[in-house]
């Protein structure tokens, strides 16, 4: 049984700086005719910033749930969605918590939430850390940083302080491949 889908038409219901929505009609292999919404955004990056047992971390006030909410920095340039991505972790670590890394490991990719979404995110481990200093974006408005130890933020997951699926995601990938 094949699973290709032809798309027969395609039209951008919205878009701004950010993201695209679509609508796309499609025809199914069994011949059956149905619609895809997809939601098109640039490609982002996770970043765990790890140095003496602590790993460093964002809360910022997020509108979509109108809460703050703790994570790993992370962030997309819309203004550049084909930039290198390594350049990316490294200027938004900085942009962020005024942290530059000596050493950046790239630990993989991961799709945000491909059933409706085509985003793509890069997962980075910045380690040997020094501060400069914080420069963020007018979006970002408010923002703070914290270090934590390994074990804080284990437990800020467990109870559910933290409930960022790309930070979540980005620590047990690290973990798993023993970076961690």
């Amino acid at each position: 049984m094949s699973d290709e889908i032809q798309t027969l038409t395609s039209t951008v219901v919205y878009e701004n700086k950010w993201m695209r929505l679509k609508e796309d009609k499609i025809r199914r292999s069994s011949g059956n005719v149905g619609i895809y919404s997809v939601v098109e955004k640039p490609d982002f990056v996770v970043i765990l910033a790890v140095q003496d047992g602590f790993i460093h971390l964002v809360e910022q006030y997020r509108y979509p749930i109108k809460k703050r909410c703790w994570e790993l920095p992370q962030g997309a340039w819309e203004e550049n969605p084909d930039a290198d991505h390594a350049l990316l972790a490294a200027g938004e670590l900085k942009e962020e918590t005024g942290l530059v890394a000596n050493k950046m490991h790239y630990l993989g990719e991961q799709y945000l939430a491909y059933g409706f979404c085509n985003q793509m995110y890069h997962i980075y481990l910045a380690t040997e850390l020094t501060f400069t200093q914080i420069n963020l974006d007018p979006e970002e408005e408010g923002l703070i940083t914290k270090k934590v130890t390994l074990t804080e933020f284990e437990q800020m997951i467990l109870s559910g302080e933290i409930k960022d699926a790309s930070t979540v995601n980005a620590y047990g990938l690290a973990k798993l491949k023993g970076m961690l």
